[in-house]
């Protein structure tokens, strides 16, 4: 079945499900920035941004406008599925913060749900958006690696004060912020990248990881090596680093917004990831498409399939 259409000559309707720090800091600027789209009114059962008309929740949102054409889902993974299924049966496209959802199975039933009613998906990605990364994507396409390795660390105090969410279980906790260096991999990366051996730090007062290193392995034998950490005191390191059979180096920092080559600065350059991301996703309804990849899940699914849990100390806000 072909995705609906949405008329072309007018802008696009939304409503943001989900009204906390994800959706003040990115979704409602990103929203507000783009004249080709509208925010209609969001829904939350306790946050209230000013200048945003709020509902306690998405029937109630949905009922009172029935103009709205696309659902943004930003609540906790845990919750989502409920929240896409019921706004693809109500006919709306939707666009799925990261991740998806909290489990694969989850993921793939929004996926087949959309298909089938004919709506248009995104399981949004937004470090893929940042500005160096296809830069670095090209610069890897071109040559053949001997090892890639992932820094990515950062002070959960500072990014995600009071979301105990994200320890409970389903709310994935380092892997939150390390997801975004796993979806930077899997799109600079074109072969399938596998799971050899994990250690999840895990926080005896939590249900998931505060800290996780990662062994991986592509298809062809490349090796990755990654590590995440969510205690770090200092500035953030969003940063993955690679070499080449030539001895060349490659250094994207900062989440993907600098590029080193051979220690020598290429680009830098910030940018709104996620003005990038609504107007792909602005894109994929007008011309009825979807983006459903779920790869980056994949990879943290199959580091809590095999992953060896490590008690850590209780962490304490």
């Amino acid at each position: 079945m072909q995705n609906q259409k949405t008329n072309a000559a007018s802008t696009l309707k939304i409503g943001l499900v989900g009204l906390g720090k994800i959706a003040v800091d990115q979704h409602i600027p990103a929203i507000h920035g783009n004249p080709k789209l509208t925010l209609v009114a969001g829904c939350s059962p306790h946050d209230r941004p000013p200048n945003v008309l709020a509902y306690s929740t998405l029937n109630e949102m949905l009922k009172m406008h029935p103009e709205i054409e696309v659902v943004a889902i930003c609540t906790p993974p845990q919750i989502r599925r409920a929240l896409a299924m019921e706004a693809i049966a109500a006919g709306k496209h939707v666009f799925l913060e990261k991740p998806p959802a909290a489990t694969i199975d989850e993921a793939e039933t929004i996926k087949n749900m959309a298909l089938a009613n004919g709506v248009s998906l995104l399981a949004s990605w937004h470090s893929r958006f940042a500005p160096a990364v296809e830069t670095t994507r090209e610069w890897i396409a071109q040559r053949t690696l001997t090892s890639l390795r992932i820094v990515w660390k950062e002070n959960v105090r500072q990014w995600h004060p009071g979301q105990k969410w994200i320890f409970t279980a389903g709310g994935m906790g380092v892997f939150d912020p390390g997801i975004n260096a796993l979806s930077i991999l899997t799109q600079i990366i074109k072969d399938t990248v596998l799971v050899q051996k994990a250690d999840l730090h895990v926080p005896l007062n939590c249900a998931a990881p505060i800290s996780a290193e990662l062994d991986m392995m592509t298809e062809r034998g490349l090796p990755i090596r990654a590590e995440f950490d969510f205690l770090q005191k200092d500035l953030q390191t969003w940063s993955i680093f690679a070499e080449s059979t030539a001895g060349e180096t490659m250094a994207l920092h900062m989440g993907g917004t600098i590029l080193e080559i051979d220690g020598k600065l290429v680009l830098q350059e910030k940018e709104s990831e996620y003005a990038g991301l609504y107007a792909h996703f602005y894109q994929l309804v007008r011309t009825g498409k979807s983006d459903a990849d779920f790869s980056p899940l994949r990879i943290v699914a199959d580091a809590f399939m095999i992953g060896k849990t490590i008690a850590a100390p209780e962490f304490i806000e």
